[in-house]
């Protein structure tokens, strides 16, 4: 697994494991990091990849920029093979009616009001008519929204996680979608942040107690065999 920072080019064990403190070993120990692996059937979520998060001056920068251009490639796949697709991103009434605690720790959240070009999803992933556009307040996908149900209609029982950011709104997302007894993947190098040891060190906790973390490869290539395993069914 390709990660940056003090990890770079490592699996999120072996950074931690470096530690003096044999921290990674601790963690193996104690059966952390149990591998969950793909169900029967998978979706795409890919978490606020939107224009507000592109631009360092508002809510971007890191390797977010980096983790959108490998989430295209996974989204291809995703759209060949005929996955269930969402998108999300926070969306704020113009007044600030509905902003809550979440946007009073982080002001910057609630100029993404609905018009706002900031609060659109990047064109080069921009959702195409039958995926599912998520609009949320707080930072899970999950929270007040209608993911559960969807994903329910259309028999999910793995999600595969793209988005920023890392430390933010995707582990949020991750944690709950473990909570609802959906196999998180993450794809790690489809993930971004704007600061790269948030990243790294949430992708190693992750990993640990709430979700299967692989490279976009990986990713593709479970959706592949998961294809060609459908098919044969049929």
């Amino acid at each position: 697994m390709a990660l940056h920072g003090n990890g770079a080019g490592k699996m999120p064990n072996e950074t931690i494991a470096d530690s003096t403190h044999d921290e990674g070993g601790l963690y193996q120990r104690q059966g952390f990091g149990q591998r969950l692996g793909f169900g029967e059937k998978a979706a795409l979520l890919i978490v606020d990849f939107v224009k507000g998060f592109t631009d360092p001056g508002v809510l971007g920068g890191g390797n977010i920029d980096a983790a959108i251009k490998q989430t295209k490639v996974l989204l291809d796949c995703a759209r060949r093979h005929a996955l269930p697709i969402a998108f999300t991103r926070i969306i704020y009434a113009d007044d600030g009616s509905d902003a809550g605690i979440f946007a009073e720790k982080i002001p910057q959240l609630k100029q993404l009001t609905r018009d706002n070009p900031l609060s659109q999803v990047v064109p080069e992933l921009a959702p195409r008519p039958g995926e599912y556009l998520v609009d949320k307040l707080d930072a899970s996908s999950f929270h007040a929204t209608g993911l559960n149900k969807w994903l329910t209609y259309h028999r999910v029982d793995t999600l595969v996680i793209a988005g920023c950011v890392t430390s933010g709104c995707v582990r949020a997302t991750v944690v709950d979608a473990c909570a609802y007894n959906y196999r998180p993947i993450v794809a790690h190098d489809c993930v971004g942040d704007r600061s790269i040891n948030a990243h790294d060190s949430n992708l190693f906790d992750m990993s640990q107690t709430s979700c299967d973390v692989l490279s976009c490869a990986e990713v593709m290539a479970e959706i592949e065999r998961l294809a060609a395993e459908s098919a044969v069914q049929r």
